[in-house]
């Protein structure tokens, strides 16, 4: 019922009054890139298939190890998950898959999910398997360990969740999937740091060598928590050795939280690339740690940075994520989940587009001439220019809000589903 708010007709009303200001905004923007040589619509052309996976998990509020804070109308179902997935997509038209979170995404009849999704005009992304809880009724416990643990049973039954997990994908449609590793030691001695590896690498094998033919497994590295002092798949460094001991359907995912403080990410991401490694990226954004906030709400620069890299060698107008899964990974505490995907989504493609827009042949000129000025001002000045327009004609172009938070806001999708779903915690999962 709550859907019907946000159909095409009446997002397009929505748009009516700030069509004329945003024609005005978007002259002004193609000609200030005619100007630099830029071919402006070929810009639109790749933000406006630009597509970038909603997880299932951030659309409850999430929370910290202190405590959690209920919004009202959370998701208690995977199909209510969907539906919101659906209310983001209709704004953005830029969200248009979804990552499944098994077992908290469970669904009692896979092939109806399916067509259930499709009417929501959704498909499914790389699906996530879970060994870092201990699920009700489970006989082993991963405590200490899942793919690395000691204890044969307990890899085995970590291994069997995988491979369900890759069997359940199949059934959606998805042909990826993601294994974050919470295995690690919080204390020196506590784990045998070579043998964790080794044991990993094995049950690693045994999933990799089940998939189907055309399964790619992601591997995705963080340095610590909930392991503090040591975990198997720590920096992209360990992934690239773990996935390239595996086969070329193992690729490593970047998470720009899962790394220390001040790292050079855009560098991680230009080695993987280099090597053929880098096979999908989770945005989000922090301060300290893995905070899993607004993605460009703390580092936008970052976030451009990084899309210099992963936009290296892409032909404006074309196709720009022909091999790489892309999705925003965040839990939200304060913000109404909806929102801050809404405000994730805006910031990735706004850093797209800036990419795009970069005068890269002048930038290869100054790097080669060692002009270190001339390459910062072209940086710059992709960076400074105003490409929202470019981002908002995308979404018009393809059915979208030209405002999607203004929209939302004015939809009262949340109001809407308070009344349905009622003001308790949902099924985030966490």
């Amino acid at each position: 019922m709550s859907l019907n708010l946000l159909a095409s007709d009446w997002i397009a009303d929505q748009n009516k009054s700030a069509l004329s200001a945003h024609q005005t905004d978007l002259e002004h923007a193609l000609e200030q890139l005619d100007r630099r040589g830029i071919d402006g619509r070929a810009v639109i052309d790749t933000l406006a298939a630009f597509s970038v996976a909603v997880p299932s998990w951030a659309l409850g509020t999430g929370g910290t190890r202190f405590g959690r804070f209920p919004l009202g109308g959370e998701p208690r179902t995977i199909e209510e998950k969907l539906a919101d997935c659906a209310v983001i997509n209709r704004l953005t038209r830029a969200n248009r898959t979804v990552s499944l979170h098994i077992p908290w995404d469970n669904p009692d009849d896979p092939q109806a999910l399916v067509e259930y999704a499709k009417g929501l005009e959704l498909g499914f992304d790389a699906m996530n398997s879970n060994t870092f809880q201990d699920q009700p009724g489970q006989v082993q416990s991963y405590k200490f360990g899942s793919l690395c643990h000691t204890d044969k049973a307990v890899r085995d039954q970590a291994i069997a969740h995988n491979l369900d997990v890759i069997a359940l994908g199949e059934k959606l449609g998805s042909d990826q999937i993601t294994i974050w590793l919470a295995d690690g030691s919080s204390f020196p001695g506590q784990m045998d740091i070579r043998g964790a590896f080794e044991r990993t690498e094995s049950s690693l094998v045994e999933i990799y060598q089940k998939m189907p033919g055309d399964y790619t497994m992601f591997l995705e590295h963080k340095p610590y928590e909930p392991a503090f002092y040591m975990t198997v798949i720590q920096d992209w460094g360990s992934s690239y050795l773990m996935a390239s001991r595996l086969g070329g359907r193992a690729q490593c995912l970047v998470d720009l939280g899962h790394h220390l403080p001040n790292s050079n990410i855009e560098q991680v991401v230009s080695r993987l690339l280099m090597a053929d490694k880098l096979g999908g990226f989770h945005f989000n954004d922090s301060k300290y740690g893995d905070d899993d906030i607004t993605t460009g709400s703390i580092k936008p620069y970052q976030l451009f940075l990084v899309f210099v890299e992963l936009a290296a060698g892409q032909q404006v107008g074309g196709p720009f994520q022909d091999k790489l899964a892309f999705m925003i990974d965040a839990s939200h505490n304060l913000k109404d989940p909806i929102e801050d995907l809404l405000q994730s989504t805006d910031a990735i493609t706004l850093a797209l587009a800036q990419s795009l827009v970069l005068n890269r042949s002048a930038l290869s000129d100054a790097q080669q001439n060692n002009d270190v000025t001339q390459a910062q001002e072209l940086l710059h000045a992709a960076y400074r220019l105003d490409v929202r327009p470019l981002v908002a004609e995308a979404r018009l172009r393809n059915g979208g809000a030209l405002s999607p938070i203004e929209a939302y806001r004015a939809s009262n999708y949340r109001r809407q589903i308070i009344e349905e779903r009622g003001t308790e915690g949902g099924a985030a999962g966490l």
